[in-house]
């Protein structure tokens, strides 16, 4: 496969995923201050410009943290490269540049999300924004499942999944970082409760932790669920776990992707959980998000920084079929 199909492939999920973790972020937020009587507090909307790493941008460009501010620069601000709109374009146009690679019903849902996100009214949008948050989210859902449906289980594939997984990853890491930090310095058991659960509605586990414990849901457990749970789907080490076997299948053989994302899940596999207690996540977790960084880097050196791609193990497998 060439490097320029495996990397617009790569980055078609990673952008997906990432346009719908911002509109799930928003949304939750929304619902959190209804829940707590307040309008629109700044520093709620602080915590979501903090999750993305745009605090520098986002000062260039709004005075105060607000609702409306927020809102418009994580949707659709022009100056804002990972806004909703920014991503889901740039799907769509890595999409349109391997047509021969995604099946059609992919890029005709693609399409028809990009042309109804480019073409919104924004100021209805603004006005009651829940409907077009769920609409971003199922849009995803059905990508995700579109992909998975339609599409052969191959490389092309592989390299979706290791863009969706390491994206979803990297942003449930950085959710509970800045979240589970402002629980630990919250004042008493109704707000800390109220927190935990728009922690849990961001990572969209709320329902999957309710279901398994139904004792009252304690700080050090939700984080311990988010990170180390290896069947819930947005888990970090559930994802890597992904991120590990997709490259695995991509190359057929132990590089440095497998080498780094091997270490980071040996490393959540055999964590101390008495960690979560010792000492403020921040410590443990900026180390991790920046690990997973690192991975993600190692990814496209290996596989984006070159002409093409090596044989890899369903290439093997082909031709070893064909001597037969």
């Amino acid at each position: 496969m060439l490097s320029r199909v495996a990397d617009s492939l790569y980055w078609i999920a990673r952008y997906m995923e990432r346009a719908e973790d911002t509109s799930g972020l928003l949304q939750v937020n929304f619902h959190a201050l209804l829940d707590t009587n307040v309008a629109d507090h700044p520093e709620a909307w602080r915590q979501l410009i903090r999750i993305t790493g745009q605090e520098a941008l986002f000062a260039k460009h709004a005075d105060v943290a607000s609702a409306r501010t927020v809102s418009e620069f994580l949707l659709w601000h022009p100056k804002n490269p990972d806004s909703v709109v920014a991503n889901i374009t740039r799907a769509r146009e890595n999409a349109r540049g391997v047509r021969e690679q995604v099946t059609t019903d992919m890029w005709q849902h693609l399409n028809r999300l990009y042309f109804s996100v480019r073409d919104v009214n924004k100021e209805a949008v603004l006005r009651a924004p829940h409907g077009f948050f769920a609409r971003i989210r199922q849009s995803s859902h059905a990508f995700q499942g579109i992909t998975k449906a339609t599409m052969p289980h191959g490389e092309a594939y592989e390299f979706i999944e290791l863009g969706t997984h390491l994206e979803r990853a990297t942003q449930t890491a950085r959710i509970v970082n800045i979240k589970h930090g402002v629980i630990e310095r919250s004042l008493g058991e109704p707000a800390e409760a109220a927190l935990l659960v728009a922690l849990l509605k961001s990572c969209g586990a709320f329902e999957a932790i309710r279901k398994r414990e139904s004792s009252q849901l304690q700080p050090q457990r939700v984080a311990e669920y988010l990170l180390l749970d290896r069947d819930f789907p947005r888990a970090v080490l559930f994802c890597l776990d992904t991120c590990l076997r997709a490259v695995t299948l991509i190359s057929g053989q132990v590089g440095e992707p497998q080498r780094a994302l091997g270490r980071l899940c040996a490393q959540l596999a055999f964590f101390d959980h008495r960690e979560l207690h010792a000492r403020p996540i921040h410590e443990l977790l900026n180390p991790l998000i920046a690990n997973i960084e690192a991975a993600g880097d190692e990814i496209t050196r290996t596989y984006f920084h070159s002409r093409v791609i090596a044989l890899d193990a369903f290439a093997v497998l082909t031709a070893g079929q064909q001597q037969q």
